[in-house]
């Protein structure tokens, strides 16, 4: 028997298994895939009413558009600045987190804290940011009224630069944090019991066994996480930053996705705001094949 007739033998034998990817595959192809064709449209200037094929070919005059452009290097700062920013912040906050409550040994408070933490992440942006709205604000939040009752003046949080990527980077960490925890407690779930019955009998400190048994067990699962994060450097959700911003902090504030929809959508210029995106995903690519490398390189292991 072959080594191909072997391996066909295998897929006829657990083709059930194999349907259940067919919803996987559909997903990517038509939401991933398929969508890939209208970056065309960064090369034309693209008109409704002609369609795609029919729009005219300009090359890539969008993109030296893009290059001219003042704005565009403002947004790109931002988006930058604000992700290398969560890189120090929110990046290493799930991981604090979930070695916490790894040593928690009371099961009952255990569940009881990941529950509470887990539950913002299931909140829309549009709640999360009227909350942070409404509690900042500096005629009726609770915040300013504290400082007022101290006998200090209300500070305006949202309309100042400083304050409102503070304000940014902490609501992500407060939503997203007990969500990002999931990862790392499932790998220090993995880890072999015995490791830490060794590290005991040696004499080891709840530091020492954190430090050489814990960390280096799940550094495989840390480095992949990081390695994703660098590869989105130059991406930013809609929600949060349009939610949050408004016009007196649209200097830190207005980033590649909501200048997308500022120029693709609202003064309807598609084939310019087609070539900011197609920019954006080359060059999360290109960041996370360096990153990637640069992990192989290091420390021997990487997404690839």
């Amino acid at each position: 028997m072959t080594l191909t007739e072997s391996r066909w033998r295998k897929v006829i034998r657990d083709r059930h298994l194999y349907l259940l990817l067919l919803p996987v595959f559909a997903y990517y192809i038509v939401f991933h895939f398929v969508p890939m064709y209208g970056v065309l449209m960064a090369f034309t200037d693209f008109n409704v009413f002609a369609g795609l094929r029919g729009s005219p070919w300009v090359g890539l005059e969008n993109f030296r558009m893009m290059f001219r452009n003042d704005d565009f290097f403002i947004v790109l700062r931002n988006t930058v600045l604000l992700n290398v920013i969560s890189l120090f912040v929110a990046f290493p906050a799930p991981l604090v987190l979930a070695l916490l409550l790894n040593e928690v040994r009371n099961r009952r408070f255990k569940r009881t804290i990941q529950g509470i933490v887990y539950l913002p992440h299931f909140l829309s942006w549009v709640v999360v940011s009227g909350l942070i709205i409404s509690v900042l604000s500096p005629s009726s939040g609770i915040v300013n009224a504290v400082i007022r009752s101290f006998g200090g003046e209300s500070v305006y949080f949202m309309t100042e630069p400083a304050w409102w990527i503070a304000i940014y980077q902490f609501s992500g960490v407060w939503k997203d944090v007990g969500w990002g925890t999931i990862i790392y407690l499932a790998a220090l779930s993995a880890l072999d019991p015995n490791l830490y019955d060794a590290a005991m009998i040696d004499g080891a400190s709840r530091w020492q066994r954190l430090k050489h048994v814990t960390l280096p067990g799940i550094t495989p699962t840390i480095l992949v996480v990081f390695l994703l994060s660098v590869g989105n450097v130059m991406t930013i959700s809609f929600d949060r930053p349009f939610l949050l911003g408004n016009p007196m902090v649209l200097e830190v504030a207005d980033v590649i996705s909501t200048y997308v929809y500022r120029v693709g959508l609202l003064n309807v210029d598609y084939s310019y705001a087609a070539a900011v995106g197609l920019f954006q995903s080359v060059v999360n690519f290109v960041f996370l094949l360096t990153a990637n490398w640069l992990s192989n390189r290091i420390k021997g292991q990487g997404l690839f």
